[in-house]
């Protein structure tokens, strides 16, 4: 590209390429920093033009529409306090300070002020202002908030502001260059929210937004949205019979039989797959000393999350984690290099006391059971037990059904502990892992935990929604606070590097996101009725229950109907109960000794000898694959 004078603004260089072009963008990245098209540019730069279809887009669309939001609600309810509107995850919220919380109905009308905004093509402008012009600005509107604000600001730091026609607000950016350049949006719901999430605070209404760049990406979320719905695990779970919630034990899920088959069944295979991978399994107790969460750190950082108790006038806790536990199971004998790899794992139900506005269904309760595992091990050996952690992870989760996985490396933070030099060989070593696999990852630098760097899986669903999971993190804290050791070839003592690992995470969690991603549909392997047996008549019982019988001793998990319904209610009710097969049986199937099939979801898939159906049903089920017959 030609030389350009210092100071010339990015959509001027967009414009001189063509005005049509510079009408569709919304954003530049400028040297590899996203900023506003009326940007100068006072150096030798790269700059990449965004258009609104851009992945890099998205946010910026959905920052810009809760700042017309914003600006709507103040048209019309002028007395109204407004606080923040950041972008989340396919969305926008923005809270406000109101007498009343808003309705269905407002929402309606703030929808079409905000399309009369759109229409009015408002340029959108970044200033910057200095500390005491901001609070006067914002003084004068009676934008309270907004001086809460800014009065916590560092000093020095610059303060920017976007306007918008009459409207003001406090932000970094960068944003739309004018209201007419938003996408498609729709404004989703109404929600309380406490000021900074302290339920000491103000009560606001908070309304939830989404936006894309055309009416066809946000019908099509809409949609997922609506799907999402229908799949919530919370009302699924209680129409199957699968968990119910109970204010005796608030944020807490009491698991049902059938629940709990699925439960165990998640946690079997992932116990069968720490087995391939050699960890053994511990366990260790509930309730332990105040001092060895001190030890720990835990105290100190995370103490209002957890539950204490006082036994013969001493403090315990119950344990929010189970890693110490595993440091005292480590020291409990000598260790000695050629003991390294030591790899355990356990399954140990873990309480945290979670604000109750944040508990939600399986996805954030007070109490689970984590898959946590940790490896002891020599420096040297780091590279090749992540390697290991890595097969695990992509195995458990293809498993599941989850092939779209998302994974970030995150480094050393301006806090932590240990050498330089240790942390370079930490960061080289999930590094090398990652790139000799081929994985692609986002690098998040200075985001790691205080005692070591961390790779994190995000998986998707079905519907196209990420989960983060699993993770490893690399930790050389917990080590040197527990003292541990193990003698070395030297004869010296060592101090070993600590893997925490976690593949499914939280089995109340994960539970919960395999009921949505499969509609609760769930695998044969995972299914609590794998097999409904239904007898047209009478008559078909007593073959109804050699086949009962028949399919339980093979380990086949099956119920039958005995009601006196008609068929087709039968048939209804087993596929209202989502379970996999049907066996129909009148008279034909009796004179022939054979079962007539239905799959869920399918139909029917014809008839059958009960040796042939049942292997293949068990075959599906050892392989944890769904074959679908």
């Amino acid at each position: 590209m030609e030389e350009k004078p210092s100071g010339i603004r990015a959509f001027e260089i967009a414009r001189e390429i063509s005005p049509q072009f510079e009408k569709q963008l919304i954003a530049a990245r400028v040297n590899e920093r996203v900023v506003d098209l009326a940007t100068e540019l006072i150096e030798d730069s790269s700059i990449v033009f965004i258009k609104a279809m851009d992945p890099e887009a998205h946010e910026i669309l959905l920052h810009s529409t809760s700042h017309i939001m914003a600006q709507a609600v103040k048209r019309l309810y002028p007395e109204v306090k407004v606080t923040i509107g950041p972008s989340i995850e396919n969305g926008f919220y923005y809270d406000f300070d109101i007498e009343k919380p808003f309705n269905d109905d407002q929402l309606i009308a703030i929808e079409a002020e905000m399309q009369k905004i759109i229409n009015e093509d408002l340029p959108v402008k970044r200033l910057e202002l200095s500390r005491e012009e901001a609070i006067t600005r914002f003084q004068e509107m009676n934008e309270t908030y907004k001086v809460e604000i800014i009065s916590e600001l560092p000093e020095g730091e610059v303060i920017s502001v976007y306007e918008q026609g009459e409207f003001i607000d406090l932000c970094r950016g960068p944003h739309i260059p004018s209201t007419k350049r938003a996408g498609a949006f729709k404004l989703l719901s109404v929600a309380g929210a406490y000021w900074r999430g302290d339920e000491n605070n103000q009560m606001l209404s908070r309304i939830y937004g989404t936006a894309f760049h055309d009416k066809k990406s946000l019908k099509k979320y809409l949609f997922l949205l609506e799907e999402a719905k229908k799949r919530d695990h919370r009302r699924l779970g209680k129409e199957l019979g699968w968990f119910s919630f109970h204010d005796d034990a608030p944020a807490n899920a009491f698991f049902h039989a059938k629940g709990t088959t699925i439960y165990n069944g998640i946690l079997d295979y992932v116990r069968e797959s720490n087995t391939q991978h050699h960890y053994e399994e511990v366990n260790t107790p509930l309730i332990m000393s105040a001092e060895m969460w001190k030890q720990s750190g835990h105290y100190d950082n995370y103490r209002e999350n957890m539950y204490f108790t006082k036994i013969d006038d001493r403090d315990f806790a119950v344990k929010p984690m189970n890693c110490p536990g595993h440091t005292l199971v480590y020291s409990a004998v000598p260790r000695s290099y050629r003991d390294l790899p030591i790899k355990m794992s356990e399954f140990g139900r873990v309480h945290r006391h979670e604000k109750s506005g944040v508990t939600h269904g399986l996805f954030r309760v007070r109490t689970f059971i984590q898959d946590d595992a940790h490896v002891f091990c020599t420096e040297n050996q780091i590279q090749a037990e992540v390697d290991d952690i890595l097969d695990q992870v992509y195995e458990v989760y293809s498993v599941f059904g989850f092939d779209n996985i998302h994974v970030e490396l995150s480094t050393k933070p301006e806090k932590s502990i240990g050498s330089q030099e240790v942390w370079d060989k930490a960061e080289s070593a999930l590094e090398s892992v990652l790139k000799a696999r081929g994985i692609d990852y986002q690098l998040n630098p200075g985001d790691g935990a205080f005692y070591g760097p961390k790779i994190d899986f995000h998986i998707k669903d079905s519907l196209n929604r990420s989960w983060q999971c699993g993770t490893v993190q690399l930790d050389f804290s917990m080590p040197e606070r527990f003292g541990l050791t193990y003698t070395g070839e030297d004869g010296q003592d060592h101090q070993p590097v600590m893997i925490h690992r976690a593949v499914v995470g939280s089995l109340e969690r994960f539970l919960g996101i395999l009921i949505e991603h499969y509609a609760a549909r769930m695998p044969v392997w995972l299914a609590p009725i794998q097999v409904k047996v239904i007898p047209i008549a009478d008559r078909h019982e007593d073959y109804a229950r050699s086949i009962v019988n028949t399919m339980r001793a093979a380990g086949i998990r099956v119920d039958a109907n005995w009601k006196n319904d008609k068929i087709g209610q039968k048939i209804r009710q087993a596929e209202l109960e989502k379970v996999p097969y049907m066996f129909i049986l009148g008279d034909r199937e009796v004179d022939e000794k054979k079962v007539s099939v239905r799959r869920h979801g399918t139909g029917d898939i014809g008839s059958f000898d009960l040796a042939e159906v049942s292997e293949q049903i068990l075959s599906e089920i050892r392989e944890r694959a769904d074959q679908k017959i």
